[in-house]
């Protein structure tokens, strides 16, 4: 295996639909369309920052900066060879259809991207009629998000200022955390449980760190209105 030409991609997501399916459908192949980005120049400031625009539906609690920022308050050696972080779009079909996690990992083809999808403006996460995992369960609680059934679907309703912890603390970070782990160990289906419980671990250990950059940012916005 080549590793500089194979893309691999990990993701963070809790369960098998963010939408009203119960399983995913994979003939798409949506996460081969997420690796289309073209390696750096030499020389060129990394990470590059993209932010598309979400559609309507949608909205980025965090911005390409402040995930930078975020990123940055980390060692340098955590993130150093990070190319690209990706604010990127999604189409509503592809969500209600519980094709999209909430966040992913991608290297190959000289690019280290960490890919963070938007959120539902209406701020509830809808998962249908299979209840989620107590892992999941246990993770959103940390948020105060209490997942919970709602006319025979379940759903959980975010606050903003938890969300925003919660896109840097968990995801982002987790999304580090396969980045460091790329050098570490050889990817494989088989090892996909070591490979989430590490970025678990991780995300983990820079809890900390996130609620600190968290709190940094909503200092420096409160002084900006």
């Amino acid at each position: 295996m080549n590793r500089k030409l194979t893309a691999w991609k990990k993701s963070r997501k809790f369960g098998d639909i963010y939408g009203g399916r119960t399983k995913r459908r994979l003939e798409d192949n949506i996460f081969q369309r997420a690796h289309s980005l073209k390696r750096p120049n030499p020389g060129e400031r990394l990470p590059i920052l993209i932010e598309e625009n979400p559609s309507k539906h949608f909205f980025f609690p965090i911005s390409a900066e402040e995930a930078n920022d975020a990123l940055k308050s980390l060692p340098k050696r955590d993130y150093t060879g990070i190319t690209h972080i990706w604010l990127k779009r999604i189409k509503l079909s592809d969500y209600e259809d519980g094709l999209l996690p909430l966040a992913e990992f991608i290297c190959g083809s000289g690019v280290r991207v960490i890919v963070l999808y938007p959120w539902p403006r209406t701020m509830v996460q809808n998962f249908g009629q299979k209840k989620p995992s107590q892992r999941m369960t246990n993770e959103y609680s940390k948020y105060h998000s209490i997942v919970k059934k709602v006319e025979g679907n379940w759903q959980c309703k975010w606050q903003l200022t938890h969300l925003r912890k919660f896109y840097i603390a968990s995801l982002l970070y987790h999304e580090v955390g396969h980045h460091i782990d790329w050098y570490n160990r050889h990817w494989s289906k088989s090892n996909s449980k070591q490979l989430e419980d590490y970025a678990d671990q991780y995300a983990i250990q820079k809890s900390s760190t996130g609620t600190y950059v968290f709190n940094r940012l909503e200092k420096s916005q409160l002084k900006k209105n």
